[in-house]
Protein backbone atom coordinates (compact mmCIF):
# COMPACT_ATOMS: atom_id res chain seq x y z
CA UNK A 1 0.00 0.00 0.00
CA UNK A 2 1.13 3.41 -1.06
CA UNK A 3 1.87 5.92 1.85
CA UNK A 4 0.44 9.93 1.55
CA UNK A 5 1.21 12.89 3.14
CA UNK A 6 -1.97 15.42 3.50
CA UNK A 7 -1.02 19.01 3.56
CA UNK A 8 -4.17 21.53 4.89
CA UNK A 9 -4.07 24.97 4.70
CA UNK A 10 -7.40 26.18 6.29
CA UNK A 11 -9.05 29.47 5.92
CA UNK A 12 -12.10 31.05 7.88
CA UNK A 13 -14.93 29.66 5.70
CA UNK A 14 -12.42 27.18 3.57
CA UNK A 15 -10.08 23.95 3.40
CA UNK A 16 -6.89 24.47 0.71
CA UNK A 17 -5.46 20.94 0.31
CA UNK A 18 -3.29 18.88 -1.15
CA UNK A 19 -2.40 15.26 -1.19
CA UNK A 20 1.28 14.13 -1.50
CA UNK A 21 2.85 10.66 -2.19
CA UNK A 22 5.24 10.73 0.63
CA UNK A 23 8.19 8.99 -1.14
CA UNK A 24 8.32 11.19 -4.09
CA UNK A 25 6.61 14.06 -2.81
CA UNK A 26 4.93 14.57 -6.03
CA UNK A 27 1.27 15.48 -5.85
CA UNK A 28 -1.37 12.93 -6.10
CA UNK A 29 -4.45 15.28 -5.73
CA UNK A 30 -5.41 19.08 -4.82
CA UNK A 31 -8.70 20.35 -3.89
CA UNK A 32 -10.47 23.34 -2.17
CA UNK A 33 -13.55 23.21 0.21
CA UNK A 34 -15.37 26.59 -0.09
CA UNK A 35 -18.03 28.70 1.87
CA UNK A 36 -18.09 25.84 4.89
CA UNK A 37 -21.27 26.92 6.77
CA UNK A 38 -22.81 28.24 3.61
CA UNK A 39 -23.10 26.86 0.48
CA UNK A 40 -19.74 24.54 0.77
CA UNK A 41 -18.76 23.12 -2.59
CA UNK A 42 -15.91 20.95 -3.07
CA UNK A 43 -13.42 21.06 -5.52
CA UNK A 44 -10.58 18.10 -6.68
CA UNK A 45 -7.94 18.14 -9.30
CA UNK A 46 -5.56 14.56 -10.28
CA UNK A 47 -4.04 13.78 -13.36
CA UNK A 48 -5.03 17.07 -14.88
CA UNK A 49 -8.86 16.04 -14.45
CA UNK A 50 -10.63 18.70 -12.32
CA UNK A 51 -13.95 16.93 -10.75
CA UNK A 52 -16.44 18.63 -8.14
CA UNK A 53 -17.72 16.79 -5.01
CA UNK A 54 -21.72 15.18 -5.10
CA UNK A 55 -21.86 15.02 -1.11
CA UNK A 56 -23.86 16.74 1.09
CA UNK A 57 -22.66 20.99 1.77
CA UNK A 58 -21.00 20.40 4.91
CA UNK A 59 -21.45 23.05 7.76
CA UNK A 60 -18.67 23.10 9.55
CA UNK A 61 -15.16 22.85 9.19
CA UNK A 62 -15.18 19.37 11.57
CA UNK A 63 -18.19 18.10 9.26
CA UNK A 64 -15.77 19.61 6.28
CA UNK A 65 -12.95 17.41 7.46
CA UNK A 66 -15.10 14.37 7.68
CA UNK A 67 -16.15 14.94 3.73
CA UNK A 68 -12.26 15.58 2.94
CA UNK A 69 -11.59 12.09 4.24
CA UNK A 70 -14.62 10.36 2.97
CA UNK A 71 -13.37 11.74 -0.23
CA UNK A 72 -9.71 11.14 -0.38
CA UNK A 73 -10.79 7.16 0.89
CA UNK A 74 -12.89 6.88 -2.33
CA UNK A 75 -10.65 8.36 -4.76
CA UNK A 76 -7.77 6.79 -3.36
CA UNK A 77 -8.17 3.55 -1.61
CA UNK A 78 -4.72 2.73 -1.91
CA UNK A 79 -3.22 5.34 -0.10
CA UNK A 80 -2.78 5.24 3.54
CA UNK A 81 -2.40 8.31 5.28
CA UNK A 82 1.13 8.51 7.20
CA UNK A 83 1.27 12.33 8.28
CA UNK A 84 -1.08 15.44 8.33
CA UNK A 85 0.63 18.85 8.29
CA UNK A 86 -1.52 21.92 8.94
CA UNK A 87 -0.78 25.23 7.86
CA UNK A 88 -0.22 27.38 11.32
CA UNK A 89 -0.08 31.29 11.44
CA UNK A 90 0.97 32.09 14.22
CA UNK A 91 4.51 30.29 15.88
CA UNK A 92 5.45 33.49 18.62
CA UNK A 93 9.63 33.31 18.92
CA UNK A 94 8.88 29.98 20.01
CA UNK A 95 8.36 28.29 16.78
CA UNK A 96 11.27 28.76 14.31
CA UNK A 97 10.42 25.03 12.52
CA UNK A 98 7.90 22.74 12.07
CA UNK A 99 7.12 20.60 14.85
CA UNK A 100 5.06 17.40 15.87
CA UNK A 101 1.74 18.67 17.38
CA UNK A 102 1.24 17.46 20.72
CA UNK A 103 -0.22 18.04 23.63
CA UNK A 104 1.90 20.66 24.78
CA UNK A 105 2.52 22.37 21.76
CA UNK A 106 -1.59 22.85 20.95
CA UNK A 107 -1.21 24.65 24.74
CA UNK A 108 0.87 26.94 23.19
CA UNK A 109 -0.57 27.55 20.23
CA UNK A 110 -3.97 28.01 22.10
CA UNK A 111 -2.04 31.05 23.50
CA UNK A 112 -0.65 32.58 20.98
CA UNK A 113 -4.19 32.87 19.22
CA UNK A 114 -5.38 35.61 20.66
CA UNK A 115 -2.43 37.79 18.28
CA UNK A 116 -4.31 35.95 15.18
CA UNK A 117 -8.11 35.49 15.83
CA UNK A 118 -8.93 35.19 12.65
CA UNK A 119 -7.24 32.38 11.99
CA UNK A 120 -5.73 30.66 14.96
CA UNK A 121 -8.52 29.22 16.50
CA UNK A 122 -9.82 27.42 13.31
CA UNK A 123 -6.29 26.03 13.12
CA UNK A 124 -6.55 24.75 16.28
CA UNK A 125 -9.91 23.37 15.90
CA UNK A 126 -8.95 21.45 12.82
CA UNK A 127 -5.80 19.93 14.51
CA UNK A 128 -8.41 18.97 17.07
CA UNK A 129 -10.66 17.17 14.30
CA UNK A 130 -8.17 15.33 12.78
CA UNK A 131 -6.77 14.04 16.33
CA UNK A 132 -9.87 12.70 16.36
CA UNK A 133 -10.73 11.04 13.27
CA UNK A 134 -6.86 9.81 12.87
CA UNK A 135 -5.72 9.48 16.30
CA UNK A 136 -2.45 6.58 14.80
CA UNK A 137 -1.28 9.37 11.93
CA UNK A 138 1.41 11.95 13.07
CA UNK A 139 0.56 15.92 12.59
CA UNK A 140 2.62 18.54 11.68
CA UNK A 141 2.54 22.12 12.77
CA UNK A 142 3.91 24.20 9.65
CA UNK A 143 4.63 27.78 10.47
CA UNK A 144 4.07 30.93 8.70
CA UNK A 145 6.20 32.53 10.98
CA UNK A 146 8.89 30.74 11.21
CA UNK A 147 10.68 31.77 8.26
CA UNK A 148 11.26 34.94 9.42
CA UNK A 149 13.42 34.13 12.84
CA UNK A 150 16.28 34.89 10.33
CA UNK A 151 16.38 38.32 10.52
CA UNK A 152 18.41 40.65 12.49
CA UNK A 153 17.45 41.57 15.72
CA UNK A 154 16.63 44.80 14.64
CA UNK A 155 14.52 44.37 12.21
CA UNK A 156 12.56 42.30 14.30
CA UNK A 157 12.56 45.47 17.09
CA UNK A 158 9.84 48.29 17.74
CA UNK A 159 11.00 51.25 18.71
CA UNK A 160 9.35 50.15 22.65
CA UNK A 161 11.32 49.92 25.89
CA UNK A 162 13.69 47.38 25.74
CA UNK A 163 12.00 45.23 27.94
CA UNK A 164 8.72 44.87 26.15
CA UNK A 165 11.35 43.63 23.06
CA UNK A 166 12.75 41.47 25.11
CA UNK A 167 9.57 40.00 26.41
CA UNK A 168 8.36 39.26 22.71
CA UNK A 169 6.64 41.84 21.49
CA UNK A 170 8.48 42.06 18.03
CA UNK A 171 7.47 42.21 14.59
CA UNK A 172 6.93 38.73 14.17
CA UNK A 173 5.95 38.35 9.98
CA UNK A 174 3.47 36.06 8.70
CA UNK A 175 3.17 34.36 5.10
CA UNK A 176 6.04 32.52 5.65
CA UNK A 177 5.27 29.16 4.06
CA UNK A 178 4.69 30.74 0.69
CA UNK A 179 8.21 32.84 1.27
CA UNK A 180 9.98 29.68 1.95
CA UNK A 181 8.52 28.05 -1.66
CA UNK A 182 9.69 31.20 -3.26
CA UNK A 183 13.24 31.42 -2.03
CA UNK A 184 13.72 27.35 -3.05
CA UNK A 185 11.87 28.04 -6.73
CA UNK A 186 13.73 31.62 -7.34
CA UNK A 187 17.28 30.05 -8.07
CA UNK A 188 16.05 27.87 -11.45
CA UNK A 189 13.71 30.51 -12.25
CA UNK A 190 15.70 34.17 -12.01
CA UNK A 191 18.63 31.52 -13.81
CA UNK A 192 21.83 33.64 -14.64
CA UNK A 193 20.19 37.25 -13.53
CA UNK A 194 21.38 38.14 -9.94
CA UNK A 195 18.94 37.36 -6.89
CA UNK A 196 21.06 37.80 -4.19
CA UNK A 197 18.93 40.97 -3.48
CA UNK A 198 15.12 40.11 -4.03
CA UNK A 199 12.03 41.53 -2.69
CA UNK A 200 8.99 39.06 -2.87
CA UNK A 201 5.42 40.68 -2.44
CA UNK A 202 2.74 38.04 -1.57
CA UNK A 203 -0.57 40.00 -2.50
CA UNK A 204 -3.81 38.28 -1.86
CA UNK A 205 -6.64 38.68 0.24
CA UNK A 206 -3.98 39.32 3.02
CA UNK A 207 -0.88 40.56 1.69
CA UNK A 208 2.77 41.22 3.13
CA UNK A 209 5.95 41.88 1.69
CA UNK A 210 9.22 40.39 2.58
CA UNK A 211 12.97 41.14 1.40
CA UNK A 212 15.46 38.00 1.18
CA UNK A 213 18.85 38.50 1.24
CA UNK A 214 20.62 35.25 -0.12
CA UNK A 215 17.34 33.95 -0.46
CA UNK A 216 16.58 34.36 3.85
CA UNK A 217 13.95 36.63 5.02
CA UNK A 218 15.96 40.13 6.31
CA UNK A 219 12.77 42.18 6.77
CA UNK A 220 8.82 42.53 6.32
CA UNK A 221 6.35 43.96 6.53
CA UNK A 222 3.94 42.38 8.96
CA UNK A 223 4.40 42.92 12.40
CA UNK A 224 3.13 41.10 16.02
CA UNK A 225 -0.32 40.43 14.09
CA UNK A 226 -1.32 39.76 10.55
CA UNK A 227 -2.89 43.30 10.58
CA UNK A 228 0.33 45.00 9.95
CA UNK A 229 1.79 46.19 6.72
CA UNK A 230 0.43 46.67 3.39
CA UNK A 231 -3.26 47.45 2.79
CA UNK A 232 -5.28 44.43 2.04
CA UNK A 233 -8.71 42.84 1.60
CA UNK A 234 -10.46 43.87 4.81
CA UNK A 235 -7.24 44.34 7.02
CA UNK A 236 -6.04 48.35 6.63
CA UNK A 237 -2.45 47.75 7.39
CA UNK A 238 -0.48 50.35 8.54
CA UNK A 239 -2.01 52.88 10.70
CA UNK A 240 -1.21 55.85 12.88
CA UNK A 241 -2.11 53.98 16.43
CA UNK A 242 -3.26 57.61 17.68
CA UNK A 243 -6.27 57.12 15.09
CA UNK A 244 -6.87 53.99 17.79
CA UNK A 245 -6.71 55.67 20.78
CA UNK A 246 -8.98 58.33 19.01
CA UNK A 247 -11.47 56.21 18.06
CA UNK A 248 -11.41 54.22 22.02
CA UNK A 249 -11.44 57.21 23.72
CA UNK A 250 -13.27 60.13 21.79
CA UNK A 251 -16.07 57.66 19.68
CA UNK A 252 -16.51 55.19 22.61
CA UNK A 253 -15.29 52.23 20.83
CA UNK A 254 -14.71 49.37 22.13
CA UNK A 255 -11.37 46.79 21.46
CA UNK A 256 -13.23 44.42 19.91
CA UNK A 257 -15.44 47.17 17.70
CA UNK A 258 -11.66 47.97 16.74
CA UNK A 259 -10.70 44.89 15.96
CA UNK A 260 -13.30 44.09 13.48
CA UNK A 261 -12.64 47.76 12.25
CA UNK A 262 -8.95 46.77 11.47
CA UNK A 263 -9.03 43.24 10.32
CA UNK A 264 -12.82 42.99 8.39
CA UNK A 265 -14.24 46.25 7.46
CA UNK A 266 -11.22 48.44 6.06
CA UNK A 267 -8.82 47.32 3.14
CA UNK A 268 -10.13 47.62 -0.45
CA UNK A 269 -13.78 46.84 1.13
CA UNK A 270 -13.57 49.49 3.04
CA UNK A 271 -12.22 52.09 1.02
CA UNK A 272 -14.17 51.15 -1.94
CA UNK A 273 -17.56 50.37 -0.36
CA UNK A 274 -17.84 47.56 -2.77
CA UNK A 275 -15.88 44.47 -2.44
CA UNK A 276 -12.72 43.03 -1.45
CA UNK A 277 -12.13 41.09 -4.40
CA UNK A 278 -10.00 43.07 -6.85
CA UNK A 279 -11.54 41.17 -9.64
CA UNK A 280 -15.10 43.01 -8.93
CA UNK A 281 -13.51 46.32 -8.15
CA UNK A 282 -11.24 45.61 -11.71
CA UNK A 283 -14.60 44.87 -13.13
CA UNK A 284 -16.47 48.18 -11.76
CA UNK A 285 -17.32 51.39 -13.42
CA UNK A 286 -17.61 52.84 -9.86
CA UNK A 287 -14.92 55.55 -8.85
CA UNK A 288 -14.49 53.92 -5.37
CA UNK A 289 -13.05 51.37 -7.05
CA UNK A 290 -10.64 53.04 -8.62
CA UNK A 291 -9.86 54.69 -5.90
CA UNK A 292 -9.04 51.28 -3.59
CA UNK A 293 -7.43 49.93 -6.68
CA UNK A 294 -5.15 52.89 -6.46
CA UNK A 295 -4.39 53.25 -2.83
CA UNK A 296 -3.89 49.40 -2.79
CA UNK A 297 -0.87 50.09 -5.68
CA UNK A 298 0.26 52.80 -3.69
CA UNK A 299 0.78 51.00 -0.49
CA UNK A 300 2.47 48.07 -1.94
CA UNK A 301 5.11 50.03 -4.03
CA UNK A 302 5.99 51.91 -0.90
CA UNK A 303 6.22 48.98 1.09
CA UNK A 304 8.60 47.66 -1.77
CA UNK A 305 10.36 50.32 -1.62
CA UNK A 306 11.27 50.11 2.27
CA UNK A 307 12.33 46.97 1.95
CA UNK A 308 15.04 47.69 -0.37
CA UNK A 309 16.81 49.54 2.67
CA UNK A 310 17.58 46.63 4.24
CA UNK A 311 18.79 45.03 1.07
CA UNK A 312 20.78 48.19 0.18
CA UNK A 313 19.47 47.23 -3.57
CA UNK A 314 16.94 45.56 -5.21
CA UNK A 315 17.83 42.78 -7.80
CA UNK A 316 14.78 40.86 -8.59
CA UNK A 317 11.17 41.66 -7.58
CA UNK A 318 8.82 39.11 -7.09
CA UNK A 319 4.88 39.10 -7.29
CA UNK A 320 3.08 35.68 -5.53
CA UNK A 321 -0.47 35.33 -3.80
CA UNK A 322 -3.70 35.71 -5.70
CA UNK A 323 -3.67 38.92 -6.73
CA UNK A 324 0.07 39.08 -7.63
CA UNK A 325 -0.08 35.68 -9.73
CA UNK A 326 -3.07 36.54 -11.46
CA UNK A 327 -3.92 40.55 -11.51
CA UNK A 328 -2.09 42.02 -14.63
CA UNK A 329 -3.29 45.74 -14.23
CA UNK A 330 -2.49 45.61 -10.50
CA UNK A 331 1.64 44.42 -11.14
CA UNK A 332 1.59 47.26 -13.92
CA UNK A 333 0.13 49.87 -11.36
CA UNK A 334 2.42 48.48 -8.85
CA UNK A 335 5.71 48.48 -10.79
CA UNK A 336 4.90 51.83 -12.65
CA UNK A 337 5.70 53.27 -9.19
CA UNK A 338 8.41 51.82 -8.63
CA UNK A 339 10.05 53.33 -12.14
CA UNK A 340 12.24 55.68 -10.39
CA UNK A 341 13.95 52.08 -8.87
CA UNK A 342 14.59 50.60 -11.86
CA UNK A 343 11.53 48.56 -12.30
CA UNK A 344 9.82 47.77 -15.36
CA UNK A 345 7.80 45.67 -17.67
CA UNK A 346 7.32 44.43 -20.55
CA UNK A 347 3.53 44.64 -20.85
CA UNK A 348 3.69 42.17 -23.22
CA UNK A 349 4.92 39.07 -21.39
CA UNK A 350 2.83 41.14 -18.05
CA UNK A 351 -0.36 40.31 -20.07
CA UNK A 352 0.87 36.32 -20.61
CA UNK A 353 1.54 34.07 -17.79
CA UNK A 354 5.32 33.56 -18.15
CA UNK A 355 7.54 33.80 -15.65
CA UNK A 356 9.42 36.96 -16.10
CA UNK A 357 7.13 39.98 -16.97
CA UNK A 358 10.20 42.88 -17.23
CA UNK A 359 12.19 43.38 -20.54
CA UNK A 360 15.59 41.45 -21.09
CA UNK A 361 17.42 43.98 -20.79
CA UNK A 362 16.19 45.71 -17.52
CA UNK A 363 18.22 45.73 -14.68
CA UNK A 364 16.12 44.35 -11.86
CA UNK A 365 13.84 40.96 -13.54
CA UNK A 366 10.65 41.22 -12.48
CA UNK A 367 8.80 38.35 -12.05
CA UNK A 368 5.94 35.68 -11.30
CA UNK A 369 6.16 32.96 -8.96
CA UNK A 370 2.73 30.54 -8.19
CA UNK A 371 3.29 29.83 -4.73
CA UNK A 372 3.01 26.16 -3.29
CA UNK A 373 2.57 26.41 0.64
CA UNK A 374 1.20 22.50 0.45
CA UNK A 375 4.61 21.69 -1.06
CA UNK A 376 6.52 23.19 1.38
CA UNK A 377 4.12 21.39 4.24
CA UNK A 378 4.63 18.12 2.85
CA UNK A 379 8.49 18.48 2.58
CA UNK A 380 8.40 19.29 6.53
CA UNK A 381 6.21 16.47 7.09
CA UNK A 382 8.54 14.32 5.30
CA UNK A 383 11.56 15.06 6.61
CA UNK A 384 10.27 14.74 10.23
CA UNK A 385 8.53 11.34 9.20
CA UNK A 386 11.79 10.45 8.03
CA UNK A 387 13.13 11.39 11.73
CA UNK A 388 10.66 9.41 13.58
CA UNK A 389 12.13 6.80 15.42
Amino acid sequence: MNTGILALNIGSSSIKLALFDAVTLEPVLRGNITDVGRDAHATFTSRGQTTDSKRPAAADIGEAVRWLLAELRERHPEMRLAAVGHRVVHGGMRFDKPVRIDTNVLAELEVLAVLAPAHQPAEIALIRDVQELLPDVLQIACFDTAFHRTQPKLSQWFALPRALSESGIVRIGFHGLSYEYIASALPQIAGAHPYGKAVVAHLGHGASVCAMRDLRSVSTSMGLTPLDGLMMGTRCGAIDPGVLLYLQQQRGMSAQDISDLLGNRSGLLGVSEISDDVRVLEASDDPRAREALEMFADRAAAAIAVQCVALDGLDTLVFTGGIGENAKRTRKRISERLRWLGVELDDARNASHVPRISPDDARIQVLVIPTDEERVIAGAAAKLLASSP
